[in-house]
């Protein structure tokens, strides 16, 4: 009981900053989405399409520097942080090389969006917002980084603290922009692209302050010893970070490519589809700080040669992560008309976004294992096998399955969007099976070797 107790203290403690830190990222995605939507349902639209190009790209530039974390959190428990700065240094030149392909891919945004059957208006919207958004991909690449590093160390206050920096900056920004004050003009929706772009570079520039003056970051010289570029180590970290990145792209992907298919339903149902999924998005951050800090854990324990307690700490999070998706599951079908009513007066949206968060309930409990299990595997350094499962059950079956039921008559008469999210349903059913299997096998490989 000591022992789980004292794991557990240390799990939470790591836990909580980061789902601080989350929370108040995906709050900012929230307050584009009111904002915008106070202005009418074509700009909260537009939101959504746009966010559903952004979000795959940003989402695999977060997965390929993940692989940041584990490699700290190795050094640090073998007591070598005087491996953390080089380790930093040439994370950050990845970081902006893959800011800057990021950019270049972004800009053919208008291009693709022409190539679907949306309308005009919402294309154009869509298309300023993408705009927008992709100056701010440098400063939030870089900022990664920093916060890997951080988190490597298993020091996630600072995470913490500067989530509340940027959404500091994005609820005025916001308000300058889609409302045109201050001598601007209104842009709508894509003033939400603009004053993200500016959270992203405020974020980026607070936590270089901090890593410059805390104490405690201090020490690991992360500044002192720039270095010129290491291309071995960058393919190296290349090499650990896009399985990852392939995987959370895929994920993203799958909900983005919903969002595009069911465009053309009307505008009525991607703003309710919208509603769901940003609230959905709310509170899958609490079993995603718990993989993350599952493993920094276990890459801790790794790096101190004690694969025991690196199991135990992922069964201890697993248990953890089940019991809070259980509680928030409850939650969102008690209360899914009060919790749509919280972002749109529109009736026929509201109808449309509690439907879709009862479904939103059902997968909570498999995408806390999927997630729980992922963050394990990151710690273990096993990196190939996410990036396997997770297109298996992401692309192979869950977009697949809604792509059937949403839009044919082949099973079932035409779901509609509620067809895409049973899709949902069973892909991240499928990968959280998966996912737990992998761990497990990993588990005992290791216990044999160490007997």
């Amino acid at each position: 009981m000591s022992q789980f107790s004292k794991q557990l203290t240390t799990l939470i403690k790591l836990a909580t900053p980061i789902l601080i830190a989350q929370v108040t990222q995906t709050m900012m995605g929230l307050i584009d989405t009111v904002m915008a939507g106070r202005v009418s349902a074509l700009d909260m639209a537009a939101v959504a399409v746009g966010s559903s190009l952004w979000l795959p790209i940003v989402m695999f530039l977060t997965g390929i520097l993940m692989a940041i974390t584990p490699l700290v959190a190795n050094a640090d428990g073998e007591n070598r942080r005087d491996k953390v700065a080089p380790i930093f240094v040439q994370g950050c030149y990845l970081a902006l090389i893959c800011a800057v392909i990021a950019v270049i891919l972004l800009n053919f945004s208008p291009i693709l969006l022409g190539f679907m059957d949306i309308e005009t208006d919402l294309t154009a919207l869509a298309s300023d917002y993408v705009f927008w958004i992709a100056l701010g991909a440098p400063a939030y690449a870089v900022y990664q980084v920093m916060r890997n590093t951080s988190e490597g160390v298993s020091y996630t206050l600072p995470t913490m603290i500067i989530g509340f920096v940027g959404l500091a900056v994005n609820i005025p920004a916001n308000y300058i922009f889609i409302n045109g004050h201050l001598g601007m003009p209104a842009m709508g929706g894509a003033g939400c692209g603009l004053a993200t772009a500016l959270v992203y570079w405020a974020m980026f520039i607070a936590m270089g302050l901090y890593i410059a003056y805390n104490k405690r970051l201090k020490q690991l010289k992360l500044f002192t010893q720039m270095a010129r570029m290491d291309w071995r180590y960058i393919g190296y970290l290349t090499k650990l970070g896009t399985p990852v990145a392939m995987s959370l792209f895929m994920e993203v992907a799958l909900f983005a490519a919903v969002a595009i298919l069911i465009a053309p339903l009307g505008t009525t149902v991607v703003a309710g589809h919208q509603v769901a999924i940003n609230f959905s998005s709310i509170i899958f951050m609490l079993p995603l700080s718990i993989g993350i800090a599952a493993s920094i854990r276990v890459g801790y324990f790794m790096g101190k040669g004690a694969p025991h307690m690196a199991r135990y700490v992922t069964k201890l999070a697993l248990f953890t992560g089940l019991v809070i998706a259980g509680v928030t599951g409850v939650i969102t079908v008690w209360l899914r008309v009060d919790i749509a009513s919280l972002y749109t007066n529109d009736a026929e949206v509201i109808a449309i976004a509690a439907s879709l968060l009862f479904f939103a309930a059902l997968y909570q409990l498999s995408d806390a294992v999927q997630v729980v299990c992922a963050g394990a595997l990151r710690g273990y350094k096993d990196m190939n096998a996410i990036f396997v499962i997770t297109f298996i059950s992401y692309l192979l079956v869950g977009l697949p399955t809604g792509c059937i039921l949403g839009l044919t008559d082949w099973l079932i008469p035409a779901m509609g969007a509620a067809g895409f999210w049973v899709g949902f349903i069973t892909g991240l059913t499928t990968a959280g099976t998966l996912l737990g299997a992998r761990v497990l096998w990993l588990q005992n490989q290791l216990k044999r070797l160490n007997a």
